[in-house]
């Protein structure tokens, strides 16, 4: 495939540039994917945010949780995982009154949860342990989204590893989208300008 050739699976924006279609003609979209998915990320913070918020997309678009992602980050006290596990029941109705992010009692539950159960672990720990379950480089970059897949046998094993330690909403679907998101997978298709 040629380089600025648009295909059902790449899109030429008004700038000129070819990216992933599914970026389509939101501005947010297309700064998320330029400048971060596919970014290796590190750091047990940002890895806890993430995870989190793969935790809330579940069943949504990523756009929805895109566009709610500052107050997520207000309301969750920027991810520090040590100030949410502290979160208590008063918190959670909080959160629950709050139409800036998703009200799901079960995903909110959740997240102090599993804030509670990292600041148990030694620091580093987290993204160490995510990190452990990213594939070998050498990967086929796919030609098309058709060749994506939404499971790997490294996600199932992550989604594994974080359920027997207690970890919720960190099913094998989301674990991947976690690992494309985080930089673990490059996931950019031929002919977008990231998969230079």
């Amino acid at each position: 495939m040629s380089p600025g050739i648009p295909t059902p699976d790449i899109r030429i924006g008004d700038d000129g540039i070819p990216r992933c279609a599914w970026t389509g003609d939101d501005g947010e979209y297309r700064r998320y994917h330029d400048e971060e998915w596919g970014v290796p990320l590190h750091g047990d913070r940002p890895l806890f945010e993430k995870m989190s918020l793969e935790g809330f997309q579940a069943g949504l678009s990523w756009i929805t949780i895109l566009r709610k992602r500052p107050r997520f980050r207000e309301v969750f006290a920027g991810f520090d995982p040590a100030s949410v596990a502290a979160f208590g029941a008063d918190d959670i109705e909080r959160l629950m009154g709050d139409a800036g992010i998703i009200r799901n009692r079960s995903k909110i539950e959740a997240t102090i949860s599993n804030a509670r159960l990292l600041v148990e672990m030694p620091g580093g720990e987290l993204d160490g342990l995510l990190w452990s379950f990213a594939p070998a480089s050498g990967r086929a970059r796919p030609r098309s989204f058709a060749e994506v897949p939404a499971v790997t046998p490294e996600s199932t094993a992550m989604s594994k590893s974080l359920r027997g330690r207690g970890f919720r909403f960190v099913g094998p679907t989301t674990m991947y989208a976690l690992m494309q998101s985080a930089g673990m997978v490059d996931d950019h298709v031929e002919g977008c300008w990231r998969a230079a």
